[in-house]
């Protein structure tokens, strides 16, 4: 082990090139030596300070201004410092064995930490934490990607614009129309609705399709008990009335389970927080506890919803307006859908006077505007007395970055509540739908002689 911490110092101090790659991943507690430690310390303080690597001559005076090393140290450090001199190493071979020794010690400082943890020595932390401390240690790599060229990439990002893998198509013909093809991962996407107009019902139902085409799905509930939501997609997958689910005999039940379980590969998980108690920080321990005991990594995640989660930045009782705090949550939780590369799916509530609008803006956002200033894709549901007859739900899109939401900012999609499904509903119904801006098609020709015909009517 000697060898390699002696080997890396070596090359902190010669190799430009290593020290590139390789210094923002090196900890002075991944050397087990004092001594190579404080070595380490010095040159990483000196590179950081004057973005230069060090010479052993500096390093001797710096090591020789500290106070905190008995005489036996120094004489050991200074021997050390003697003993790097330049040897050309294969670049390549020298920071993979560099990454492996870092991910070893990283792997072994987290089993020591979770000893102590689990032995109850440590009296910040408790046990549901080793699961978090074990895969940041696993996760531990060197990632050199510094950035998007954008003149030398282009092959890579016009891939990207066609991998259909990327999205999460919905099964819902104008949200595909609207998302050009579906979510994007590393996306905040907010459904605004009032009360009892369908928002959990949007975010079950879409978490079912989801499943069917066999994608891994985390719900995450703060407002209905785990249960309730399984009941929900029960009635949404199983195509029958959610009153009728319990009158099931037990037979018939498992065997639409076993139905539906032999449709898809994927997998669905329904966690429940108690209301205003969770944030990001624990759907991110979530995560990877899911990936540690079960191997689940979600390709979309549903949390129902937003404005019910708690902020991690601001804890307690701590006084903070609802406009700085819903906005925090959104970002916090736009965050995590950047770290986890999945979209995140939520829902908010609109203000009192949005209640009883038909036509909701983004200022009809409850308790902040800083939600839709952070959401990548927010549309509200609609629901008045002669949709509810016709079994249909408008929806309006308020922001979009995947499209242009001039083009059919508004539609309507079928609804069965019984049932918590929602469907397509006949092309004839969009059109009765007044500024829908559904795509119009013209003749260039025309509009410009349009444009003539009316500038000779007026008269000078």
């Amino acid at each position: 082990m000697e060898k390699i911490e002696f080997l890396i110092l070596r090359n902190l101090i010669y190799n430009e090139e290593y020290i590139r790659k390789v210094l923002p991943f090196l900890k002075p507690e991944y050397f087990q030596d004092h001594s190579f430690k404080v070595i380490f310390t010095e040159i990483y303080s000196f590179i950081d300070q004057y973005n230069s690597p060090i010479t052993k001559e500096a390093l001797l005076i710096e090591v020789e201004k500290r106070t905190d090393l008995n005489e036996t140290t120094y004489k050991e450090i200074v021997s050390l410092i003697d003993g790097l001199e330049f040897v050309p190493v294969e670049i390549e071979w020298l920071v993979d064995t560099t990454e492996k020794w870092c991910r070893d010690r990283a792997i072994y400082l987290a089993l020591m930490e979770s000893i102590q943890i689990a032995d109850g020595n440590d009296e910040k932390r408790n046990r549901d934490s080793i699961p978090s401390i074990l895969s940041d240690a696993l996760a531990v790599s060197f990632d050199n990607h510094i950035g998007h060229d954008y003149l030398l990439d282009y092959e890579k990002r016009y891939e990207n614009y066609n991998k259909k893998e990327n999205k999460l198509e919905f099964d819902l013909e104008y949200f595909n129309k609207i998302t050009s093809g579906g979510l994007s991962p590393k996306t905040l996407n907010i459904a605004l609705a009032g009360t009892n107009v369908g928002k959990s019902l949007f975010m079950c139902h879409m978490a079912g399709s989801y499943l069917l085409q066999g994608r891994n799905v985390l719900y995450i509930t703060l407002e209905m008990a785990e249960e309730k939501i399984a009941e929900r997609i029960d009635a949404n997958q199983m195509n029958i009335k959610i009153q009728d689910i319990k009158d099931l005999p037990k037979t018939t039940f498992e065997n639409k389970i076993n139905s539906i379980s032999r449709k898809t590969h994927g997998s669905l998980i329904i966690k429940e927080y108690p209301t205003a108690s969770a944030h990001a920080g624990h759907f991110k321990a979530l995560l990877n506890e899911l990936s540690l005991k079960k191997s689940f990594k979600p390709d979309v995640i549903f949390i129902d919803y937003l404005n019910i989660c708690a902020s991690s930045r601001y804890k307690g009782n701590i006084s903070v307006n609802s406009y700085s705090y819903v906005k925090s949550i959104a970002e916090e939780l736009r965050g995590l859908a950047v770290e986890f590369n999945v979209p995140i799916m939520s829902a908010t509530q609109t203000t009192r006077s949005g209640f009883a609008s038909s036509d909701p803006e983004l200022t009809d956002t409850s308790e902040s505007f800083g939600l839709p200033a952070t959401a990548d894709f927010l549309f509200a549901l609609i629901s008045t007395d002669e949709l509810e007859q016709l079994n249909q739900i408008l929806v309006k899109q308020l922001k979009n970055r995947y499209s242009d939401k001039s083009l059919h900012k508004k539609f309507v999609v079928g609804i069965d509540r019984a049932k918590m499904r929602l469907y397509d509903v006949d092309q004839s119904a969009q059109k009765d739908i007044l500024d829908s801006g559904q795509e119009e098609e013209y003749n260039d020709e025309e509009h410009q002689s349009d444009l003539k015909s009316k500038f000779r009517s007026f008269t000078f």
